[in-house]
């Protein structure tokens, strides 16, 4: 079967051996997938001497194969894939055994994939297919941050840096539609009018003052996913007793914070990544609830993966990419 994969380092757009199916298992023909940073990442943590490994978390298909002691799935079923292995129930962190599918599971950028049952959930009617297949990484990370670590409220405002990301752009629909007030920032000019046309109440360029920019704002939450270049500029305009939700470091792993600042401004900081299927469900809930559409702003067909890669390593997309079978 065709796949993207990756070994010795390199990604790769190849033939793979199909996947075998095992108890408590389905064979999901996958139709579509999207492409999220991870992937980007993840050949580099392979060992040199490592078997190949498909890559991809995200995906939605039909179910084409069920395990004998499946009941409740039937061939036929349109599904998505839930990435967050083995993390059931909404606690504070995630069982020891949890992974994020694709390391070291075999991934779903491939034309199937074999996996648990646990690990599927029924696809939105109202969503199409390149839709459905950003089901996955990004908005259950945005749910988790917004609303179980970040707790976010009606008539609160949210601060989300670097609004064109993927999981950002579930988060502004998120927040807008329980009727908070959004901030977010760009470099882009086009990419903050889409943002404003997104429904962000205001959006201020990343190149410039935030503490000037943001002055007459109370800002009660910011979800932080870029990490040094904006953790202590994040923390600067948020309001005193106010709560910063972080979730990724795509400029850089480390920063300095200054800790009598941090103390006396009385604030939360919360880590924070993927989700439980309990959030999980309720973001699918969510999303159906208020017809949220997820955001792709580009398809590729798989034999085409590297240049989906290309755009996503120069952050040129807003919103999702996705990858067809």
């Amino acid at each position: 079967m065709k796949a993207v994969y990756a070994e010795k380092n390199e990604i790769h757009v190849g033939e793979r051996p199909e996947p075998t199916l095992q108890n408590g298992e389905v064979l999901v023909r996958i139709q579509a997938a999207s492409v999220n940073r991870r992937d980007l990442y993840t050949p580099n943590r392979l060992a040199k001497d490592a078997a190949p490994l498909i890559l991809g978390s995200d995906a939605t298909g039909i179910i084409e194969q069920v395990s004998a002691d499946i009941e409740n799935w039937q061939v036929g079923d349109e599904v998505i894939i839930n990435p967050s292995l083995r993390w059931f129930d909404n606690t504070p962190a995630p069982p020891e055994d949890f992974e994020i599918l694709s390391l070291p599971d075999q991934g779903t950028f491939a034309e199937k994939i074999a996996i648990s049952a646990e690990q599927i959930e029924r696809k939105p009617d109202y969503l199409s297919t390149e839709e459905a297949a950003t089901i996955g990484i990004a908005p259950l990370t945005g749910y988790r941050a917004l609303f179980t670590k970040g707790q976010l409220q009606k008539g609160q405002t949210v601060f989300i840096p670097g609004g064109s990301s993927g999981v950002a752009t579930f988060m502004i629909q998120f927040a807008k539609n329980i009727g908070a007030r959004v901030i977010t920032s760009s470099r882009s000019e086009e990419k903050r009018e889409k943002a404003k046309q997104l429904g962000v109440d205001l959006v201020i360029d990343t190149a410039e003052d935030w503490n000037a920019a943001l002055q007459h704002e109370t800002v009660d939450l910011v979800i932080d996913s870029v990490g040094a270049a904006t953790f202590n500029r994040s923390l600067a305009v948020l309001k005193k007793g106010g709560t910063l939700v972080t979730f990724g470091a795509t400029t850089a792993d480390e920063t300095t914070i200054n800790l009598r600042d941090f103390f006396y401004g009385q604030y939360t900081l919360h880590g924070t990544t993927m989700g439980s299927r309990e959030e999980f469900r309720a973001c699918l809930s969510f999303m159906e609830a208020h017809h949220i559409r997820p955001i792709v702003e580009q398809t590729y067909a798989i034999e085409h993966a590297t240049q989906a890669f290309q755009q996503l390593q120069e952050s040129t997309q807003f919103g999702k990419i996705v990858l067809t079978m």
